[in-house]
């Protein structure tokens, strides 16, 4: 009965917190995502060159052409990718803690609103975790078996994951480490001089990447777009609270039941599981403090979710007994499918940046094919020089237009009011917008209202009026004349 009714559960999760979200808008990543499947080589990509550089678009490109265009056909890669990287989490919550919690490390895993995010993301992201939890797998059945079959899958794996997206060179020091703990402490046939040549083999396939990466390095202070964290942003992003409400739970409930205490998960599980929890965070923010370029993005470390749950299920181990398994899994399916399914509306939003309601909004307001429609870009590449008046349509810079097209002539602004913007958008007012009667401003977040700010404090707009129309984080502010 338990494991009908976690089966029953797990289904549901994966129905309400991965699949209704698939036809919602894409959001502003997944619009580059677009941009980049159906024009790889556009000229504009230069703008950010880090963006392309992933050999993810082949899942997308290969789902519109079996699928067509649509938000559906390339969102369904990433969860069918996320589907077998729980797959693997579970086979590694197995063997790294005890047999029976695989199922309820899978289940916490639903526990984690940031991973449903990730499993329907058209973003690397899934297929990222995936990678790196194969790697991971691997690489504990190559130390436990010394078998060369697994060290080849564990290095085809491993030189993968950095060509999936270049700032996941962060996940790399788990590997050598674990396997150096698993070498001293003599748990494993896998001698010094193996490890080192199958090391240095995964060294000579990354060797293009790093060259790749090293090369976008000197332009990287052009792409942050969060500010440098520090201690208390990285304990914000840590992920403590899951596995800390796991283990007080466990706790109580085995003093109220009387459970007796477990033997704690064997030394080694416990190195790689926290290596997986808390090694990418804090390799993101030291490179983050030190460099001064800023990658403190909750998205870059996305790898290690898959930790959290399984640092929550080392936790319950320590009390929940072995028959509990089930039962447990199901109370955290549960738990998930309640808090995590966005019951206020029957179609849940996959992200805030709602581009098709809010292009759908500006064509209902436009009024007509002459209007002019300033476009502000939400890409923070989008400045001076990058940027210039007169930016050319189609453009990465403002792929959200490319997925939902827009009413009216659009004139491309920068994301912030610069002088050179200013400079544009005074000779605009002059000899485009002033002899309209309405002129439209859409883009996302507060972006778009500094310029409507700027418009609006412009002298020859005097008398004029607007109104802010807003779909969920998408701005279209209407101005028109007076009378």
């Amino acid at each position: 009965m338990a494991w009908r009714l976690l089966l029953l559960l797990l289904s549901a999760c994966v129905v309400r917190l991965w699949l209704m979200p698939l036809p919602s808008s894409f959001w502003t990543d997944e619009t580059a995502t677009a941009f980049v499947v159906r024009l790889p080589g556009d000229a504009s990509l230069k703008a950010a060159p880090q963006v392309p550089a992933s050999v993810y678009y082949v899942l997308p490109r290969a789902a519109e052409r079996l699928l067509g265009f649509s938000e559906i056909s390339y969102r369904i890669p990433s969860v069918l990718l996320m589907g077998i990287a729980l797959l693997l989490v579970g086979r590694l919550a197995a063997r790294l803690i005890a047999p029976g919690a695989a199922w309820f490390a899978v289940a916490f895993c639903f526990a984690l609103t940031d991973l449903n995010y990730y499993a329907a993301d058209a973003r690397p992201y899934p297929l990222g975790i995936c990678v790196a939890a194969a790697c991971l797998l691997f690489l504990v059945k190559w130390l436990d078996t010394a078998r060369w079959a697994y060290a080849l899958l564990f290095l085809i794996f491993a030189a993968l994951l950095w060509r999936v997206h270049l700032v996941f060179w962060t996940f790399y020091p788990i590997f050598p480490i674990y396997t150096v703990v698993r070498v001293l402490r003599g748990s494993t046939r896998v001698g010094w001089l193996r490890a080192v040549l199958v090391y240095a083999a995964l060294a000579a396939a990354l060797i293009p990447v790093a060259i790749e990466a090293l090369g976008l390095l000197k332009t990287a202070q052009a792409h942050v777009i969060t500010p440098v964290p520090g201690l208390r942003r990285l304990a914000m992003f840590l992920e403590w609270q899951p596995v800390a409400y796991c283990l007080g739970t466990v706790v109580l409930a085995g003093l109220a039941l009387k459970w007796p205490r477990n033997r704690t998960i064997p030394f080694e599980s416990s190195v790689l599981i926290a290596l997986w929890w808390l090694s990418m965070p804090l390799c993101v923010w030291t490179y983050s403090v030190l460099s001064g370029n800023s990658l403190f993005v909750a998205r870059y470390f996305s790898l290690a979710l898959p930790g959290v749950a399984l640092a929550a299920t080392g936790m319950a181990a320590l009390w929940l007994p072995r028959e509990r398994w089930t039962t447990g899994a199901a109370i955290v399916a549960a738990i998930a499918l309640v808090s995590g399914g966005h019951w206020g509306r029957m179609w849940p939003h996959h992200s805030r940046d709602n581009w098709k309601d809010g292009a759908r909004t500006e064509r209902a307001l436009a009024g007509g094919t002459d209007i002019p429609v300033i476009a502000v870009s939400p890409f923070v590449e989008a400045q001076p020089p990058v940027w210039k008046p007169g930016y050319l349509l189609p453009g990465f810079l403002y792929a959200p237009l490319f997925s939902y097209r827009l009413t009216g002539t659009v004139y491309p602004f920068p994301m912030l009011v610069s002088d050179e913007g200013q400079q544009y958008g005074a000779k605009l007012l002059r000899e485009t917008i002033v002899p309209h009667r309405r002129f439209v401003v859409f883009g996302s977040g507060r972006f778009p209202m500094d310029w409507v700010v700027w418009f609006a404090g412009r002298p020859e707009l005097t008398g004029w009026s607007y109104q802010v129309h807003r779909n969920d984080g998408i701005e279209t502010i209407v101005f028109e004349r007076p009378g």
